[in-house]
């Protein structure tokens, strides 16, 4: 009968698989967009840094001219005691945040709003970030570290220059042990073990061939204990361009 897979486990939502968001210390999020960004700025300035485990990038701590409290998303080069300016007026500095109708093209932004006011989404890890690449009205075309394309909308707010952190991934772990830790910071399992080395009754993919042994696409209807490879594949085998020619 065998027994549940991982990701059936995972899916019920139980303790061990759960983020620990109460481990998390700090909201990165952009303050709600109103006419004093619209039409002008507000000011501050960095009291402090928060090192986040629920992310790798370094959390700034901004204390604003109207009392409040912003946490932002580090930029390369950022200390204690610098400037900030959140608004439409805001200049062109690293950590500043403004609308990218604001950025020219060619500049650097992370933190990104994927719709104005949802408080950044888009390159938000530490060394990630996009390029602007062109303006079209209420458009503005922006190209992902992935070098992907997209198009968001010129209200969309972003932060100028690159998140720090960008070389953590660069630093050895140099245990097996270390690596535990990072990913239990967020309760990931570590190590992976793969489907094809499994039993058959542990995953579907399992079974002494060491290969899968069926194709790796499956359908989005189906059960939770067949979700395991290609999941709702939009193409599979090579890519046909429209000349005739095979990528």
């Amino acid at each position: 009968m065998g027994k549940r897979l991982k990701q059936q486990v995972r899916g019920k939502g139980t303790p061990r698989y759960r983020a620990p968001s109460h481990r998390y210390k700090a909201t990165v999020k952009y303050r709600p967009y109103d006419d004093i960004e619209r039409m002008s700025l507000l000011r501050g300035q960095i009291i402090g840094f928060i090192d986040d485990p629920a992310r790798n990038a370094i959390v700034a701590v901004a204390e604003l001219d109207n009392a409040e409290r912003l946490a932002l998303i580090a930029a390369e080069g950022m200390a204690v005691g610098d400037k900030v300016e959140v608004g439409a007026q805001a200049s062109f500095a690293p950590g500043n945040v403004l609308p990218l109708y604001e950025v020219p093209d060619g500049a650097y932004v992370y933190n990104i709003e994927k719709i104005p006011g949802d408080g950044g989404k888009i390159a938000r890890a530490g060394g990630s970030y996009a390029i602007v690449v062109s303006h079209d009205q209420s458009k503005v075309q922006l190209k992902l570290p992935s070098g992907k394309l997209i198009t968001v909308s010129a209200e969309a707010r972003a932060q100028l220059g690159v998140p720090a952190g960008g070389e953590i991934k660069q630093k050895p772990l140099l245990k097996a042990g270390n690596a535990y830790y990072k990913h239990k910071a967020k309760n990931r399992l570590w190590p992976k073990q793969r489907g094809v080395s499994m039993s058959p009754f542990d995953h579907p993919f399992g079974g002494k061939q060491h290969h899968e042994g069926r194709p790796t696409t499956v359908s989005k209807h189906a059960p939770p204990g067949q979700k395991v490879g290609h999941i709702r594949a939009k193409q599979t085998g090579r890519r046909v361009r429209k000349s005739g020619g095979v990528d």
